[in-house]
């Protein structure tokens, strides 16, 4: 084939892609890729976001790949050494000859004659039969930033954490960050290390758990154990423990609700008001609950060097924040940890024998494709879990089809639901702000398998690596103008 067409191209070379391009490569060795990365490096997130303390939100057995095991004793780990776990991969595997860097994708364009997608990028189109997006969920270029009155008039400096200044000073300062989702609770305490004071911001309260950040049944593991099956072990350990943990979530939150609660009163000093900084008014997992490794927030709480108010903001003013309840918050730097801006697919447009779709009109298919769209495939991580997690069944399952696809001699593959299937919710079931503004660019979740978007690891391993190839799945060969459905198995 030419260098502009192949059999699958991947969109981005972060984990997910990386990853995606590993079980290609070992499971469909005759399929010829390339992986599209818009940045001139590999990472991904964890290569773009460079803010203080920046680390996991969930432990790195079951982040890291079901093919490399993690062995560091650190199971909470911090951004640099998961940049160096992808680029280790990248490296072993031999994946930087298929990276195309600084190629932007805008735009996808199916045709059925050719059974083919058309991707234009910055340097030009490239085809494929096969379009794999690993793009993540969000917008690189742009996150989610309120305004405020009288910002102009604030003298020291505003930044937001996705745009990090590389050499930003802020020892002996005192900072405001506003947020308290798991950006604001990562930057805290390690603000308060060298700054002056550090004051967490927030309209209302988030759920916060904390743990350690080193597993010790984990390394005792991989101490007596070779490390592949110490490795299968202790994720297999931390998938079921997190599964129970969230189950509890949905039957027995206010049982969840108040083991929290104690938990976090015997970190912080005696009479600590947790009703108003640390109780939030929906339940845990209606939003995301932020992992406070060690405890390190509430121990930079104890010693004083930084605290949360639960406040509105009535206005910037030179010196700081004045709140809505009267109150000036000093401030020589300003954080906005004001969230993200979501987008699917990367922002591109994607038209389907010309005319345009949107996958906010789709239906998601086991999670990973859409209802009239062929041959195409997103990598979309769990919710209530780690993103490898689902990151790794998906691209076994792209897999499957493939080479289902070249055994049968069938060039195109489309989810086609039947008229009893409905949208019933957003296929990402959050509360959270983020999501929610974003609700008009995200896909729907069906009411029924395999339409059915379900935040269980158990449930995808069994339809994914298991389940049918062909249920509600209309298979076509280029050309034809009937196409043909096959039985579901």
């Amino acid at each position: 084939m030419s260098s502009t067409e192949f059999d699958v191209l991947i969109i981005g070379a972060g984990l997910s892609g990386i990853g995606a391009a590993v079980h290609l490569q070992r499971n469909c060795p005759n399929e010829t890729f390339a992986i599209l990365e818009s940045r001139e490096a590999v990472g991904g997130t964890w290569d773009l976001f460079r803010y203080p303390g920046i680390r996991s939100d969930s432990d790195m057995y079951t982040l890291g790949y079901d093919f490399k095991p993690w062995t560091s004793p650190k199971a909470i780990a911090d951004g640099p050494s998961i940049r160096d776990y992808i680029h280790e991969t990248a490296a072993e595997h031999d994946l930087t000859r298929h990276i195309r860097f600084g190629h932007k994708v805008t735009a996808a364009a199916w045709d059925s004659a050719t059974a083919r997608w058309t991707v234009t990028t910055n340097h030009g189109p490239l085809t494929c039969r096969f379009l794999h997006m690993c793009s993540g969920y969000y917008n690189y270029a742009e996150a989610y930033r309120p305004t405020w009155d009288g910002e102009a008039d604030f003298k020291g400096t505003i930044i937001h954490p996705q745009f990090w200044p590389e050499h930003l000073d802020y020892s002996g300062k005192r900072v405001v960050v506003i947020g308290s989702g798991a950006t604001a609770v990562t930057l805290v305490p390690v603000m308060a290390q060298t700054a002056a004071h550090v004051t967490m911001l927030q309209r209302s309260p988030t759920w916060m758990a904390s743990g350690a950040s080193s597993d010790r049944i984990a390394n005792a593991l991989k101490a007596i154990l070779p490390a592949r099956l110490a490795y299968r072990l202790i994720r297999w350990k931390n998938v079921s423990f997190n599964q129970w943990f969230y189950k509890q979530t949905r039957e027995r939150p206010a049982r969840v609700r108040e083991a929290l609660l104690k938990r976090l009163a015997r970190q912080l000093p005696a009479g600590y008001d947790l009703e108003t900084h640390l109780t939030p008014r929906y339940n845990p997992w209606d939003q995301r609950l932020c992992l406070v490794p060690d405890g390190d927030l509430f121990t930079a709480i104890t010693a004083g060097k930084a605290e949360i108010v639960t406040d509105h903001i009535e206005k910037f003013e030179a010196g700081g924040i004045r709140l809505k309840s009267g109150k000036l918050l000093e401030a020589d730097i300003i954080v906005t940890a004001t969230g993200l801006k979501l987008q699917a697919l990367g922002g591109m447009q994607l038209t389907v024998g010309g005319q345009p779709r949107r996958i906010a009109d789709c239906i998601a298919y086991k999670g990973l494709m859409f209802s009239g769209i062929p041959n195409l495939a997103w990598t979309f991580g769990y919710i209530n879990a780690s993103w490898t997690l689902r990151a790794d069944l998906i691209a076994d399952y792209v897999c499957r089809l493939l080479n289902h696809m070249r055994a049968t001699g069938v060039d195109i593959a489309t989810p086609t639901a039947a008229p009893d299937v409905v949208p019933e919710r957003l296929a990402m079931d959050l509360s959270s702000g983020y999501v929610q503004r974003a609700a008009d660019a995200l896909p729907r979740s069906g009411n029924r398998a395999p339409w059915l978007v379900v935040p269980s690891y158990h449930y995808d391993r069994k339809i994914l690596l298991d389940g049918s190839l062909t249920e509600e799945m209309v298979f076509a060969k280029a050309h034809s103008v009937t196409p043909m459905l096959e039985a579901a198995e």
